[in-house]
């Protein structure tokens, strides 16, 4: 089982079945669904919780994480290794219960998680594809040291609404840099 410290409380680490409370309790939240894609559904019941935690468990438990204060979960994190000509990057995502939103948690986990990564993988890029409306997202990221690459307009169509994608991206050498600089 997986487990990086952030600081204080906080640490990421693997699911658990006994997660299965808490998870329904923050993710089933229109504030929080409103700004992830879809799969991450709402509402969040009982059995997405139970199908989430069998992948996460038996299929992704080494780039999937929880957030968790004090051991117990309060939001999600992780990774997703690309494919083929992409095989040097990843997608990362992230989620946090809203009791717990603006404390800065997520931007603590997200910095933890890219040097895990960066320090644990042979990844080179990291990027997050994130609602143009998610000033909070966006912010975790610069202050990550993620850079803007580009607006993908009208990309995303979220309850009814079209909005844009903006991509940030966080290469190795640049990582290594802000670590040394």
């Amino acid at each position: 089982m997986l487990r990086i410290a952030v600081d204080g409380a906080f640490t990421l680490r693997s699911y658990r079945r006994d997660d299965k409370q808490r998870l329904v309790t923050f993710a089933n939240n229109e504030k929080v669904a409103r700004n992830l894609r879809d799969g991450f559904p709402h509402p969040y019941t009982d059995e997405t919780a139970d199908q989430w935690l069998d992948t996460a468990i038996q299929h992704l438990s080494d780039s999937v994480f929880v957030i968790a204060e004090d051991d117990l979960l309060i939001g999600g994190i992780g990774y997703h290794p690309q494919e083929d000509v992409y095989r040097f990057s990843a997608e990362i995502g992230y989620w946090l219960g809203e009791p717990y939103w603006g404390r800065d948690i997520v931007t603590r986990c997200v910095g933890k998680l890219v040097d895990w990564i960066f320090t644990n993988t042979e990844l080179t890029r990291l990027y997050a594809g994130v609602f143009s409306n998610n000033l909070a997202s966006i912010c975790v990221l610069e202050k990550n040291g993620f850079r803007l690459e580009g607006r993908l307009r009208q990309a995303v169509v979220k309850q009814g609404v079209v909005l844009d994608e903006l991509r940030h991206a966080l290469l190795r050498d640049e990582w290594i840099a802000r670590k040394s600089g």
